[in-house]
This record gives C-alpha cells, sequence and structure tokens, in this order.
C-alpha cells in the first residue's frame, strides 16, 4: 500500500509541474547569471548550444535516412549568438561526417564569432558567397536548412536585408528547416502566424512562449543547467535520458 501511495504522489508531482515556457525576459536572466554568478563563458555556452544542436540533427535526420547521395546540410548564420551557435553546430556536423556549407550573409566583427568562422574554415567547411534566389537550386543541392540566424535580440517586427529577403526564400523551399532555439521571424512570446515554418526545432536551456504550440519534431538542450537555476526559474526540465544532453519533447 505505501509502494502504491508512492508511486500515486510521484505521477501527482509529475501532473502539476509541466515544463516551463519562458518569456524573453526570464530567458536573458538566465543566461545573465550563468555568465554572471556561475562564471560560465560565452564561448563554452556557445560550444555546449552548437553541438546539442548537431547532436539534434544526428537524432532527427540520421545520415541513412537522408535521401541525396551526399549528406548536405545548409547552415544560415546571423550576426548574433545565434549565429555562432550555427557556426558550431555546422563544425560539429562535419565531424559527424554530414557535409555542412554555411551561408553567413553579415559576419560579425566579435571576436568569438570570427573564431567560430576559422575554426570552420579550417575543417574545409565551404561558405557560400550568395543564396541562390531560385529555390529549386536549395532543394535540389541540400537535405536540409539549419536556421540559425535570429534570436532572442532580434525585433521581428522590422527584420531588414538581407535577412527577410532569405527568410522570403525559406517559406517556398521544400526541403526541412532546423530552427535554432527561436524560428527566424517569430516573436519570443508567441507563435507565428505567417513566418517560415521549421519541421524541427531545438530549444536551448528552455522553451520559450513562442513554441507552446509547435507541433513538429522539438527538442530541449537543457542538461547542463545548474540544479538551483532550475528550481529558482521553476524551469520543471523532464528527466534526460542516459547521458543525452538533449531530449525530445
Amino acid at each position: 500500500m505505501d509502494k502504491m501511495n508512492h508511486s500515486s504522489a510521484e505521477a501527482e508531482t509529475e501532473t502539476i509541474e509541466p515544463l516551463r515556457y519562458l518569456r524573453k525576459e526570464e530567458m536573458a536572466a538566465i543566461e545573465t547569471e550563468l555568465l554572471r554568478d556561475y562564471r560560465f563563458g560565452q564561448q563554452q555556452l556557445i560550444e555546449i548550444w552548437g553541438q546539442a544542436c548537431a547532436l539534434a540533427i544526428t537524432k532527427a535526420y540520421p545520415r541513412s535516412s537522408l535521401t541525396k547521395k551526399q549528406p548536405t546540410v545548409l547552415v544560415i548564420c546571423g550576426p548574433d549568438q545565434n549565429g555562432s551557435i550555427g557556426l558550431v553546430c555546422a563544425r560539429h556536423l562535419r565531424i559527424f561526417d554530414y557535409e555542412p556549407t554555411v551561408y553567413h550573409p553579415k559576419r560579425s566583427s566579435h571576436s568569438l564569432h570570427q573564431d567560430f568562422t576559422v575554426q570552420c574554415e579550417k575543417m574545409d567547411i565551404p561558405f557560400l558567397s550568395y543564396l541562390p534566389t531560385e529555390v529549386q537550386l536549395i532543394n535540389d543541392a541540400y537535405n536540409l536548412v539549419v536556421d540559425a540566424m535570429l534570436g532572442l535580440e532580434e525585433d521581428c517586427s522590422n527584420i531588414k536585408e538581407p535577412y527577410s529577403g532569405i527568410l522570403a526564400t525559406l517559406k517556398q523551399i521544400k526541403i526541412p528547416i532546423v530552427s535554432v532555439d527561436v524560428p527566424s521571424g517569430w516573436d519570443v512570446e508567441e507563435p507565428s502566424q505567417d513566418g517560415i515554418n521549421p519541421d524541427v526545432l531545438i530549444s536551448l536551456m528552455a522553451p520559450k512562449k513562442c513554441a507552446s504550440n509547435f507541433s513538429g519534431k522539438h527538442f530541449l538542450a537543457g542538461r547542463f543547467l545548474p540544479y538551483d537555476i532550475q528550481k529558482k526559474y521553476e524551469l520543471n526540465l523532464p528527466d534526460f535520458p542516459g547521458t543525452d544532453c538533449l531530449i525530445e519533447l
């Protein structure tokens, strides 16, 4: 009887503590705390997130499942943190024997961003000088696209070129899109009505409000978060399987 009661109590705890979907301000506060109080480095966090994104892609799209002869992946990077994560993701995809190509239209002057760029170049990852406007060329050349353009810091109501044009192209492609943290062009607080429609979303640390009704494959990379932060922000993260750093929600 005691065991049954104990099991019932555990089940009840699980039902009353659902995974939290966070606002932009909460995510910024968590990241600030990691950097300031827990002494994580910016490069360290970006490396953790980029590797997790590459691992999520290998789970969603194993090389054996790809339809094209070569395991080609197009990684589109923005100039800010999401773009840096995309560069790390591309490097790890190369390590995992995929064939990533990076499109990086506006390179950042930030030293970390430049370091991640050099690391990709040193691994012979090609960089596109332009993105074809003919959608079929993208469909024919790549198995999927990684959207690492615009992140939490971007104002989705005022997206300028070249990213507005890239988003228009991505809305037309037929191959799958994998978005990093927040799909480019989406408001962090609510789902997009007319933005891109990614097949896979990889949430970093915790899912955002905009992902509450996401219907595609949804991965969470948040296992590295210190327990005190998980508790303080009531994240209610799920149990990660085995030694995995991410989980499919």
